[in-house]
């Protein structure tokens, strides 16, 4: 009976959708703030937070030599994602003043002899678990950019990254099948934004094998789910919401209409209203605080799944303008938070920033399905029909 109700007010209240509309692109001003924050912090080795198994004293060593490509921005998994933004952003703003900046940074980190130390190091005794899966994730990620990238640099440090880009996704590809239970905590372990991020890699890449596998496992782990308790979050550290990134990653895998009514089910309260006063933005109390300012990033990331999940339903679905508005709010929250004025957010926030703003996830949804009126597309980017994304 509800869905009967919201296919009969789906095209009054999309009419009176308005300024509920997607949020904005991003800007060359908030671009070159973005970038500054990764360039300032990718080559910088200290403070530096390592997850580090020593099988010995010989690995007792600073991070630089650990890691020689993702050493700095704090942490490991930072570091990767610091490197996804310079090359999403110099890929987006070819003759911005910070791209000569970020083509520097990456020739700098992803060369040979840095990529084969990553691959020595991961495959350390001990470390089958390590960055598993956010890091992994965002690694991909790195590798889908470089690939998507229509430049001779570019399609050199895609040829270095090439083996530890192989050996993420073998990790992956070993870990996912025995996973019995999702992981649905608000930060790095969580396996529904890891599988978003990682599903989206596999089709830039033409990695059927992976695709397969976490399609398979995430229909297996996430089709029956009933009643997400949204009203539960967030928790007071999350950077990612359960119940939102659950919505965003199943959107990648259903058609528009079948997602509409597993969406029925999952979020049953979600308000046919054109306000987004029904999610309120997460509050940080210190920006200081490592943990605590990881709120700024939850903004963030729910604005764009937000935005995902109306990506993926039907045209005129009743329930687009409340996502739609609730991502405008949080995402006005989330850009007003990212800052440089505290390294503790500054070393990551502007990569959730980016990914919102140049709407990377957008356009993801199932290949067979064209992208639905109510995402944003990304940013335009020319390359050669051989190696258009999506």
């Amino acid at each position: 009976m509800r869905l009967l109700l919201l296919a009969l007010l789906g095209g009054q209240l999309a009419a009176l959708a308005g300024p509920a509309g997607p949020s904005p692109a991003l800007d060359p001003a908030l671009a070159s703030r973005f970038a500054r924050l990764a360039l300032d912090c990718v080559h910088k080795e200290y403070p530096n937070k390592i997850a580090h198994v020593l099988n010995g004293d010989e690995d007792v060593l600073p991070p630089r030599k650990l890691t020689p490509a993702f050493f700095g921005c704090f942490d490991w998994h930072s570091s990767v994602h610091g490197h996804w933004l310079l090359a999403r952003l110099a890929r987006l703003h070819p003759q911005a003043p910070f791209a000569a900046p970020a083509r520097a940074a990456l020739k700098k980190s992803l060369s040979p002899e840095n990529i084969a130390g990553e691959v020595r190091y991961l495959q350390g005794k001990g470390r089958a678990s390590f960055e598993r899966p956010y890091g992994l994730a965002w690694l991909l990620q790195l590798a889908a950019e470089l690939r998507e990238w229509d430049d001779p640099d570019a399609r050199i440090w895609s040829r270095n990254l090439a083996p530890l880009e192989s050996l993420a996704a073998a990790r992956i590809s070993d870990w996912v099948p025995k996973l019995a239970y999702p992981i649905r905590e608000g930060e790095h372990a969580q396996t529904a934004f890891a599988f978003g991020l990682i599903l989206d890699w596999a089709r830039t890449s033409k990695n059927a094998g992976m695709e397969k596998l976490i399609e398979q496992k995430t229909r297996g782990l996430h089709a029956s789910d009933r009643s997400c308790p949204l009203s539960y979050e967030p928790s007071g550290q999350d950077f990612l919401s359960p119940c939102l990134a659950e919505a965003d990653l199943m959107r990648r895998i259903l058609p528009s209409v079948p997602y509409a009514a597993w969406l029925g089910a999952f979020l049953p309260s979600l308000p046919l209203t054109n306000d987004g006063a029904w999610l309120t933005p997460g509050i940080v109390t210190d920006p200081t605080d490592g943990k605590l300012v990881h709120l700024h990033g939850l903004n963030l990331s729910r604005a764009w799944m937000l935005e995902g999940m109306a990506s993926g339903l039907p045209e005129g679905d009743p329930r687009v303008p409340a996502l739609l508005a609730a991502a405008r709010v949080h995402r006005d929250a989330g850009i007003a938070g990212v800052s440089v004025e505290s390294y503790e957010g500054g070393h990551w926030l502007g990569t959730f920033a980016t990914y919102l703003t140049t709407s990377r996830g957008l356009g993801s949804n199932p290949p067979e399905e064209a992208p639905r009126p109510s995402a944003r597309p990304e940013a335009p980017v020319p390359s050669p029909p051989s190696q258009r994304p999506r």
